[in-house]
């Protein structure tokens, strides 16, 4: 279970940034839970106890700031995601200092929080090499090398597996898309389908065929972006440079 620490001194700000978590969690639906604090000690003391693996820090506080927090946190841990949330551009410099992951001027919104979390997600599965997604039996924690295609079919979210399985969520396709570009061997070739091109057997102007037998249609406007894609991983994947 990833967890998640906001701190800030500002009740209201504490109260928004943790309703931008919620939209997150219900938009792209992975698994995590935070916790809040409003001053550094707590986040400080607590970080000695609890493992967190992001961490949104104010760094305009009073006593102990954001900066000297982060300092103390990097003593003892040298993992956790640090994301500064500021009202001043002042301290960019220093936050690299303690390796933190972004330096976000507030208001932090979720245009400008999504893509920074899409990003820190992917990689902190990429440690696991696994995807976790909420099915309607619970959580399910799916090897992305396992997955063939997404499809999205009357607002049904479709994982189709190598073994010839299908997973089903309530989603769309787009609330993954970002996420999985992150990642060299997905691809979008249709407005209802990504692929992951390890599972491409047979590529036409029409339509993918994967390893487990399913036809997947391409669509007209991405054939060459697809064709263009997919030789350049084949190479990659066999070393030719």
């Amino acid at each position: 279970m990833l967890r998640i620490a906001i701190c800030d001194d500002d009740l209201r700000e504490l109260s928004r940034i943790s309703g931008i978590l919620n939209q997150y969690q219900v938009e792209r639906e992975p698994v995590f839970k935070y916790d809040v604090f409003s001053n550094a000690i707590d986040l400080v003391d607590a970080m000695k106890r609890k493992e967190y693996h992001i961490l949104l820090l104010d760094v305009l506080m009073p006593g102990l700031n954001g900066i000297q927090a982060a300092r103390e946190i990097r003593g003892f841990d040298e993992e956790t995601k640090i994301i500064f949330l500021t009202s001043s551009s002042e301290f960019a410099v220093e936050s690299y200092a303690v390796d933190a992951h972004y330096y976000m001027l507030k208001p932090g919104t979720a245009q400008k929080l999504f893509p920074v979390l899409d990003k820190i997600f992917l990689e902190l599965q990429r440690g696991e090499d696994v995807l976790q997604i909420k099915t309607a039996s619970g959580f399910t924690r799916i090897p992305f090398n396992r997955i063939e295609c997404l499809e999205v079919f009357n607002k049904k979210l479709r994982f189709h597996l190598v073994d010839g399985t299908v997973k089903e969520i309530n989603g769309s396709l787009s609330s993954f898309e970002d996420m999985l570009s992150y990642r060299e061997e997905f691809i979008k070739v249709h407005r209802s389908y990504i692929v992951n091109m390890q599972s491409i057997v047979s590529l036409s102007a029409k339509e993918i065929t994967t390893s487990a037998g399913q036809a997947v249609p391409i669509s007209r406007l991405l054939y060459n972006e697809v064709r263009e894609a997919y030789m350049q991983y084949l190479f990659e994947e066999k070393g030719v440079k």
